[in-house]
């Protein structure tokens, strides 16, 4: 059994997320994406690994070489977090330095590809971690875990893209809100809501998308909530 998946963004009319290159900056709401979050419910949160390197305090490109040698068993500094913040890091390339965010508890989906010096770092930070595949991750498998093992039953997806992209094309969406503010990145090259790469991988697994609701936010920003049904296999 998988938690019920939440995908929040918040994005320009082009689809674009990186705010710093929104215009006009009159019309970007400050902290508009944690005031929905949080009436959302906030709760548990997942994102990629590009946001986990943003979030790791981590100065070196790698934690320091060990002798030690771990299993590929998942291994949790705690269990009695109230809220995660979840990432997917399935090389294990943040080097976290922390072990909350925000007293969120800081837990990595990894693959078994992972080096032994990684693993010895995270448990020396203090940062819980599950594996979840052999070199590329299993996100169905490591949604499992997760309400298995720490009884999750409701994620908040909160990018970036590529994160995005890989849930929505592996059907594990179940809601999508979507902020579209009155705003224009209008380039190319920056993130997207959804991105699944430069291959061109044929249309979303989506069998029907419900609109649930819709209102008109403060500075004209439009807020859809939209219910996922994934096209069956």
């Amino acid at each position: 059994m998988k938690p019920y998946v939440l995908c929040h963004m918040v994005c320009s009319v082009d689809g674009r997320i990186w705010g710093s290159r929104w215009r006009p900056k009159e019309n970007v709401v400050p902290n508009l994406f944690e005031k929905l979050h949080d009436q959302l419910g906030g709760g548990s949160w997942l994102c990629g690994r590009v946001t986990a390197q943003e979030f790791a305090k981590g100065t070196e490109p790698h934690y320091p070489p060990t002798d030690q040698v771990f299993p590929r068993e998942n291994w949790f500094a705690r269990r009695d977090a109230k809220t995660w913040g979840i990432f997917l890091d399935g090389k294990g390339k943040a080097v976290w330095a922390r072990k909350d965010i925000g007293g969120d508890a800081v837990l990595v989906v990894l693959t078994e590809a992972v080096p032994d010096r990684h693993l010895a770092g995270l448990r020396a930070d203090g940062v819980s971690y599950i594996f979840a595949g052999a070199t590329e991750i299993d996100l169905a498998g490591a949604l499992e875990t997760l309400n298995r093992e720490l009884g999750i039953e409701r994620i908040m997806l909160e990018g970036g893209g590529g994160a995005n992209g890989a849930l929505l094309r592996a059907g594990l969406i179940d809601e999508l809100s979507l902020v579209i503010c009155p705003v224009i990145d209008g380039s190319t090259g920056g993130p997207i809501v959804f991105n699944s790469g430069d291959a061109d991988l044929g249309p979303a697994p989506i069998e029907s998308m419900t609109l649930a609701s819709h209102e008109v936010l403060e500075g004209g920003a439009m807020w859809l909530r939209y219910r996922l049904s994934a096209k069956a296999a």
